[in-house]
């Protein structure tokens, strides 16, 4: 039996090429269609209000405080503990956050939309006892932040003059180069002990992770008419 070559040109399978490049792959549509939703238009085109974006910040709460309350059981695990990364975690910076875009007693006042409650509830059904569950979400919401999320922490400052408070969210610092965690993060999912069937299962998950950030914009974009910008 001999080695099959690849010619230029010819699709890699997923035994030949790295899983973090089949997962992007796998993903680059439907990551497309939610950089193109409706809500995410009218924010960085910079036609919603303060008070627009507040609106997204209070959904992602509830998100991430479920997925890093999943990585708190994940760090026991051989396979998803690595992908534990602290400096990653979201949910204090969104506290803060939303002390200054919310007010006071925002807790009391917020509440997840239809789409969020989804979003939590299969989180709770995959995060927290099955690694590749873990990691698909982790996935979709942490490299988008590092990447395309960056963009929305410049509109910040530069549309409604959020620094600091307000905006912390995007704030990586703490995590050194955003490029490097890539290449390390990349690292990661193509060391990870998963065979063909579990890849397969991670990139359908990783898809619905997709689905679920983009029916969570759907549902904001009721927030372009009634916050938009003068």
């Amino acid at each position: 039996m001999t080695d099959q070559a690849v010619h230029p040109g010819q699709p890699e399978t997923e035994s030949q090429a790295p899983f973090s490049q089949v997962l992007r792959h796998s993903t680059r549509e439907v990551h497309d269609r939610a950089h193109h939703s409706r809500y995410m238009n009218a924010l960085l085109d910079g036609r919603l209000t303060l008070e627009g974006y507040t609106r997204l910040a209070e959904q992602y709460y509830f998100i991430y405080s479920t997925l890093e309350d999943a990585a708190d059981t994940m760090a026991s695990d051989e396979i998803g503990a690595p992908f534990v990364v602290p400096e990653l975690h979201r949910t204090q910076a969104l506290v803060v956050d939303l002390e200054r875009l919310a007010g006071p007693g925002w807790r009391d006042r917020i509440t997840p939309t239809p789409a969020t409650r989804a979003y939590v509830e299969r989180l709770r059904e995959v995060a927290y006892d099955w690694a590749g569950g873990f990691v698909a979400h982790h996935y979709t919401r942490y490299l988008g932040d590092l990447a395309g999320g960056q963009v929305v922490g410049k509109l910040l400052e530069r549309t409604y003059g959020v620094t600091g408070p307000g905006s912390r969210f995007y704030d990586f610092g703490a995590l050194g180069s955003p490029s490097a965690f890539r290449t390390r993060y990349r690292a990661l999912l193509d060391a990870a002990p998963w065979d063909e069937a579990e890849h397969e299962r991670i990139m359908a998950e990783t898809l619905r992770a997709f689905e679920l950030n983009i029916a969570v914009l759907d549902d904001l974009a009721g927030a372009v008419e009634t916050h938009r910008a003068a």
